[in-house]
């Protein structure tokens, strides 16, 4: 349903059960199926709609679509969205960023909106220099795609040129939206960005996500720091960002492992592209357990394990957290005594709690003495909505291991 043309008398409503209101009151997005009392005929997934509470006051306007999450809101205490809503809220969201001090010569790749963070559940923007690459997490954002490269290319300032759109792989499979990788605006005229002063190659066509993680960005500078006259090893290196940061802060050497060529090619052509003909650097593709397994002990003094989420939903909770158990016990057993170990999660349902019981439960197991020297999230262009903690997904710890 486009924005422009609402109609509140025709709009269809959803009345919550009595006592189901209190979440969205204080401002929490997510409708879940459960607390909704009535559901009228023709509703269609990805439709605007109105919710309302068992006595008829209006909470919201948001996305319809079928599961748990029934409703994302987009507006509380409202009927309708303004038709210029996606300018307004993507400019507020360009702001932020600016005010952040992310946009300057020698940085041009940040997350311009991170869903619910940005008040757009359903909804992840990444900027590549001048391309924003689009995921849509929801029937709703996926109809809304065009008009949201629109607002994109309208941003004052942005130098926006490109829209692509990439959600094959994030929108709920049984909305049967067929939906097609494509580029909304522009098209592809180089793909190198820039983070920190340090140049990447971004696939954004062929790559995971939107093609770079920039949520790991000051973390990978912080790690740069750790660096110097280390032995590095970077553990699910993908395209090598913490290898790059740990070449610039002189590292000894640095070996970077991922179990896809594609990966580690790519990790081979970042490195190149910052540090042409530097021997320090070599990939290797394998598994990572194996990896561990086979490699001699106390050979590397600074590790990375940032693994791809061991749990996504929470049926894979158990089985994610012995995951996360068995691959720090095997880095503890093998780092070189004064060795630093930067260990993440980025499992949204495994908590900040549970992850630290973890990583604990793998010292503990190990014999070594560990202290934390950092505890690490993600940064500031992934917010988290105050009223909507489940936002939070990025955990971190860094460690010094005697």
């Amino acid at each position: 349903m486009a924005l422009t043309n609402q109609n509140t008398a025709l709009m269809k409503e959803i009345t919550l059960k009595k006592g189901k209101e209190e979440s969205i009151l204080r401002h929490h997005p997510w409708v879940f199926s459960g607390a909704i009392a009535h559901l009228p005929s023709g509703l269609e997934e990805g439709d605007l709609t109105v919710v309302k509470g068992a006595d008829g006051r209006v909470l919201g306007i948001g996305h319809y679509q079928i599961g748990s999450i029934a409703v994302r809101i987009l507006e509380f205490n409202t009927d309708r969205l303004p038709d210029d809503f996606f300018h307004r809220r993507l400019d507020a969201a360009f702001r932020l960023r600016r005010t952040l001090g992310l946009i300057r010569p020698d940085n041009d790749c940040f997350r311009l909106v991170h869903g619910e963070g940005d008040f757009l559940p359903g909804l992840v923007i990444d900027i590549y220099g001048d391309t924003a690459v689009i995921q849509a997490h929801s029937p709703g954002m996926h109809f809304e795609r065009r008009r949201i490269a629109d607002a994109l290319i309208a941003i004052p300032d942005a130098r926006i040129r490109n829209v692509y759109y990439k959600s094959e792989t994030t929108l709920p499979y049984k909305a049967n939206l067929d939906p097609e990788n494509e580029y909304l605006v522009g098209g592809y005229d180089g793909n190198i960005a820039t983070e920190n002063g340090l140049q990447f190659n971004i696939d954004w066509l062929r790559g995971q996500k939107t093609g770079f993680f920039v949520d790991q960005r000051e973390n990978r500078a912080l790690l740069e720091k750790f660096a110097k006259g280390r032995k590095v090893l970077n553990m699910f290196c993908y395209t090598g960002g913490f290898s790059v940061y740990a070449m610039r802060g002189g590292a000894e050497s640095v070996v970077s492992v991922d179990s896809s060529a594609k990966a580690a090619a790519l990790t081979d052509a970042n490195i190149e592209l910052n540090f042409p003909g530097d021997p320090r650097h070599r990939t290797c593709a394998v598994d990572a357990f194996k990896f561990l397994n086979d490699m001699p002990d106390k050979e590397y003094d600074l590790i990375i394990l940032d693994p791809p989420a061991f749990a996504k939903h929470r049926s894979a909770l158990k089985n994610g957290l012995i995951g996360y158990r068995k691959l720090n016990t095997k880095a503890f057993e093998k780092i070189k005594s004064g060795g630093v170990l930067f260990t993440f999660s980025c499992s949204q349902v495994v908590t900040r709690e549970a992850f630290r019981l973890a990583v604990f439960s793998a010292a503990a197991k190990s014999g070594r003495k560990v202290r934390i020297l950092h505890q690490l999230t993600q940064p500031a262009d992934h917010p988290i909505d105050i009223s909507h903690p489940e936002g939070e997904y990025l955990k971190g710890l860094v460690l010094y291991v005697e």
